[in-house]
């Protein structure tokens, strides 16, 4: 039975986005080492500044709170960065040939990048806990947690896209990104209600319930899986729609075959 198409595009962004992780070696490995270096600064930070009789809990929440963060960046990222490389080859007018459609294409990247990073992410997990000597719940049961939050970032994602598609360089509106989304997961909602309503937030505070707290599933409240679902829902469709609005505007000034 032939597999659908749009599964074969999932598989070809899968083994693209490995092939060039491997690729480029270097830059996979220094990816690593500054993802390390990052916990490893706050880290320390704990350990000298910190009040020691929390330092324990302070530092499970950095441990998940670094991991969250990384994985938030790849998400909302990676297609502006692969916008900008298609731009510059000259390949970006070629996804558009596609019978498949662009957007379904970039999803399927975006798609193949968090699934080939989560498993860096787990590397350095456990390299983070084993360096900490603090182990958290993993519980294969914060899938559907990170799936719901890992939506609503693909629709960051695609937003960012559309940036890139009219305005091409947003290196420096990246950059800013990081800072924004590292306050996003690192702060608690309890301290901020009103996060509740930006991405990731919601889930990155579910994970931590999970991970540091060991709250079950059945422990979140019905209002809980509410709040998380309309947030990746409402950011999931508002990416695709404001990519759209982006890609028509692009496409009247001429601007996909131009860096």
């Amino acid at each position: 039975m032939r597999r659908p198409g749009v599964f074969n595009v999932l598989l070809a962004n899968l083994r693209k986005v490995a092939t060039e992780m491997r690729r480029y070696l270097p830059n996979t490995i220094s990816t690593v080492v500054t993802f390390y270096a990052i916990f490893l600064m706050f880290f320390l930070g704990i350990q000298v500044l910190g009040a020691p009789e929390s330092a324990e809990t302070n530092t499970q929440y950095v441990i998940v709170s670094t991991a969250l963060w990384f994985l938030a960046l790849m998400a909302m990222q990676g297609i502006g960065w692969e916008i900008t490389l298609e731009a510059t080859r000259g390949t970006l007018e070629q996804l558009y040939m596609s019978p498949i459609g662009a957007w379904r294409i970039l999803l399927a990247r975006m798609v193949g990048t968090v699934l080939v990073n989560l498993l860096i992410i787990v590397l350095m997990l456990f390299l983070s806990m084993a360096t900490a000597r603090q182990w958290l719940n993993l519980d294969l049961l914060t899938l559907p947690i990170l799936l719901l939050t890992i939506t609503g970032m693909l629709g960051v994602g695609f937003m960012v896209a559309g940036l890139s598609l009219v305005y091409k360089q947003v290196d420096s509106l990246l950059q800013i990104a990081q800072f924004v989304f590292l306050a996003f997961v690192a702060v608690p909602l309890s301290a901020l209600p009103l996060l509740e309503l930006a991405p990731v937030v919601k889930g990155a505070d579910m994970v931590r319930g999970v991970m540091v707290e060991r709250t079950p599933l059945t422990g979140f409240s019905v209002f809980d899986w509410l709040s998380l679902g309309l947030n990746a829902a409402v950011y999931f469709l508002l990416g695709i729609f404001l990519y759209g609005r982006a890609e028509r505007r692009a496409m009247n000034r001429g601007l996909l075959g131009q860096y």
